[in-house]
């Protein structure tokens, strides 16, 4: 029942706006293997890059079975230190096996110029079954001196989720992390700050496959539909009206190559803690990014980056006591390189570093130093068996099998003692093995 009222309370939720990991369901609409989309899911290709700003809607698949898709994690987590008391309820300090989530998948061509993706996903380390990322796309294009303009209409419910370079906080590496091993304290707003929070309706225009452009306006949802679709924050922290968000990039081609350049943003006023009386928080958040593929019939390599610098405007935290002060800056940065053979086996390396202003309120909880900053490497090697098409009895089977590698250069603000208990950064460095399954 909960399942059903979710998919309801959804679908209920994009009326008023109306007046994609790798699911296997856009393999069985297209016709086409797995590896066609992603060059290692959810890693797109030129080709996947398309279908996703078509709106879902190529066609050219036989199969005749609704368009549903389901996938799961299980994994083994092991971080250098133990945690106390435990990683999680009902798990032990270290070395956890666990069912990480499984998520139930709906979407592709609805009609004519208009397709989706949507996502319920049950969180089996938190126990909480919820919406996920779901966008719902209008399409059409018109010629513009013989060159092709592509016009699109999108909602969404999380900030760079419609995008189709993964090079945006929705899409970048890691595409998975344990539930069950510590992580940074400070991230920008951008960076999953206002993930199933909100709601967002974008227009976007790509011209002759080269430049892209998007403006559109998120609006927090109320707290009783929030609490329906299982995502309830406690406490929230919604935005006051509208923010805007931005999106321009361009994407030269030449033989088995492509290069994005772009930039993307959102500005958002927000009500600190849900606390009515103090004003708002004002948070701007702008990013930059770059993408080079290489993508032929064997190998692939990709090297990406990107910055995110956002400036804080703290007058409601202030006055409330949550903050120490009035201004701060927070800085994301990330690159990372990747290797594929065949779409098959491969690997990935990031490079991740967050830095800002100090604030005892903020972050005194968890930096002796009051500091956000933390930085490090993670690292992954991955084998897909079945990229190109799976076993017979289900030839749309997808599976990825991982192990990843996280090491923390700081944490929370130091190298070395970094919570005043004599813990350095390197305790919460990570071992995580995983199976990713997609049917």
């Amino acid at each position: 029942m909960r399942v059903l009222r979710i998919a309801l309370v959804t679908t209920a939720a994009f009326l008023p706006a109306l007046p994609a990991h790798a699911i296997p369901l856009y393999a069985r609409q297209t016709g086409q293997q797995c590896a066609a989309c992603h060059i290692v899911f959810p890693e797109l290709t030129p080709y996947g890059r398309l279908f996703k700003l078509n709106g879902y809607t190529f066609g050219g698949g036989q199969s005749s079975l609704p368009p549903v898709s389901a996938m799961m994690v299980a994994s083994f987590t092991h971080t250098q230190a133990d945690q106390l008391p435990s990683a999680a309820p009902h798990f032990a300090k270290n070395d956890n096996v666990a069912y990480d989530f499984a998520s139930l998948f709906y979407g592709g061509v609805l009609l004519p110029h208009v397709g989706m993706f949507g996502q319920i996903t049950y969180d089996n380390i938190g126990k909480n079954l919820s919406w996920d990322n779901t966008d719902l796309r209008f399409v059409d294009s018109i010629s513009v001196d013989q060159k092709e303009l592509l016009l699109g209409i999108d909602v969404n419910n999380n900030p760079t989720v419609q995008d189709v370079w993964n090079t945006v906080p929705a899409w970048y590496f890691p595409w998975l992390g344990s539930g069950l091993a510590p992580g940074p304290n400070a991230s920008t707003l951008i960076e999953g700050g206002l993930a199933q929070q909100v709601v967002g309706v974008s227009a976007y225009a790509y011209w002759n496959r080269l430049i892209y452009a998007e403006f559109g306006l998120y609006r927090s949802l109320g707290n009783r539909l929030l609490y329906e679709l299982g995502s309830n924050p406690g406490p929230p922290t919604p935005i006051s009206g509208v923010a805007p968000y931005w999106r321009l990039a361009i994407e030269p081609k030449w033989g088995a190559n492509t290069l994005e350049i772009g930039t993307f943003g959102l500005d958002a006023s927000v009500v600190p803690s849900d606390i009515s009386g103090f004003g708002n928080d004002h948070y701007t958040d702008i990013g930059f990014d770059a993408q080079y593929q290489h993508f032929d019939d064997v190998n692939s390599y990709i090297l990406q980056g990107s910055f995110i610098t956002e400036e804080q405007s703290n007058a409601a935290s202030y006055a409330q006591g949550s903050a120490s002060n009035r201004h701060n800056r927070l800085y994301s940065s990330r690159i990372m390189a990747s290797y594929f053979y065949d779409q098959t086996y491969g690997g990935e390396l990031t490079w991740f570093d967050i830095n800002g202003s100090k604030d005892a309120a903020l972050y005194s909880a968890t930096s002796i130093n009051n500091s956000p900053n933390s930085s490090g490497f993670i690292g992954e090697l991955d084998w897909m068996p079945f990229n190109h098409g799976g076993p017979a009895f289900w030839p749309w089977l997808n599976v990825k099998f991982g192990l990843q590698y996280t090491y923390y250069t700081q944490f929370d603000g130091a190298s070395k003692n970094y919570d005043g208990a004599g813990t350095n950064a390197t305790a919460n460095n990570t071992l995580y093995l995983f199976a990713w399954l997609a049917f």
